[in-house]
């Protein structure tokens, strides 16, 4: 099924480190990681990810895994510090630097200090030099070979991703895509995307208003364009799963030309 993920045959743990780190928007960050071990990362799918290892910035003495059996070297490891772990989609390769850029959505927190998530901290933390280690993950989207266009859906933390696809994608499907977003200055100006692609920006107004739900809305209500199309949908769990009932309930879009991947659940740690 097009949902299942696609790993790579053959991957290892890779050495990286931090080659630059740009604030695109109030809620995103945009970090190069880079090093020789970028060779063995293979270029995939539009939507490839990764695990990324790193320490929290006031961490002493952290040890990164080396081995794609990194759940055992932790455990193995005995009472040293873990660093941290959480998957992000690769926006773009640099073979000219022999790095790859990633986009981290920050999330604010009107919790108490050290509140923030991980991903968060370490962004907005990390220099030049910082070590961080790897791992491909591998690839879901894998469009339907008679679809006319595609449905491209998600909330900030699918906003790598999607730009990905669309920018892989150009010359090929069309794209209707709904990108919701934390606030109205992170909407993008320098999308590039397929020819007759429609954007809808989502900006919330509400600050603490659970991500996903104002896209899960617009689909809902959205006139679609006509013919078949491949659906791909990530973000919050409530929004992937919402969309993917509401094709397949409301508009008798097959289950087989749907991706939906759940990256979060609201207020909960994730992977």
């Amino acid at each position: 099924m097009p949902s299942r993920i696609q790993r790579p045959h053959r991957r290892r743990m890779l050495s990286l480190t931090v080659l630059a780190r740009r604030q695109i928007s109030p809620h995103f960050m945009s970090i190069t990681l880079g090093g020789d071990d970028v060779q063995y990362l293979a270029q995939s799918g539009y939507d490839q990810s990764g695990r990324l290892f790193f320490a929290d910035p006031d961490a002493d003495d952290v040890l990164l895994p080396t081995s794609e059996r990194w759940i055992l070297q932790l455990t193995l490891q005995g009472s040293k510090p873990r660093p941290r772990v959480r998957t992000y989609s690769i926006r773009r390769f640099r073979p000219e630097l022999s790095a790859f850029d990633i986009e981290i959505s920050l999330h604010e927190s009107d919790g108490p200090p050290r509140s923030d998530a991980p991903g968060t901290r370490w962004a907005q933390a990390a220099g030049p030099g910082a070590e961080v280690a790897f791992l491909d993950e591998g690839y879901r989207y894998a469009p339907t070979p008679d679809a006319a266009w595609q449905l491209l859906v998600g909330d900030e933390t699918a906003l790598p991703a999607i730009l990905a696809i669309l920018e892989s994608s150009v010359g090929t499907l069309p794209a209707e895509v709904f990108l919701e977003v934390p606030a109205r200055e992170d909407i993008r100006d320098d999308v590039v995307a397929p020819p007759g692609t429609n954007i809808h920006w989502l900006p919330r107004a509400e600050p603490c208003a659970k991500p996903g739900a104002l896209a899960l809305q617009a689909v809902r209500q959205a006139q679609l364009p006509d013919g078949r199309f491949y659906a791909w949908t990530a973000g919050e769990s409530s929004l992937a799963t919402g969309v993917r009932r509401h094709l397949v309930g409301e508009r008798q879009v097959p289950k087989s030309d749907i991706c939906f991947r759940g990256y979060f659940t609201y207020n909960r740690a994730s992977l």
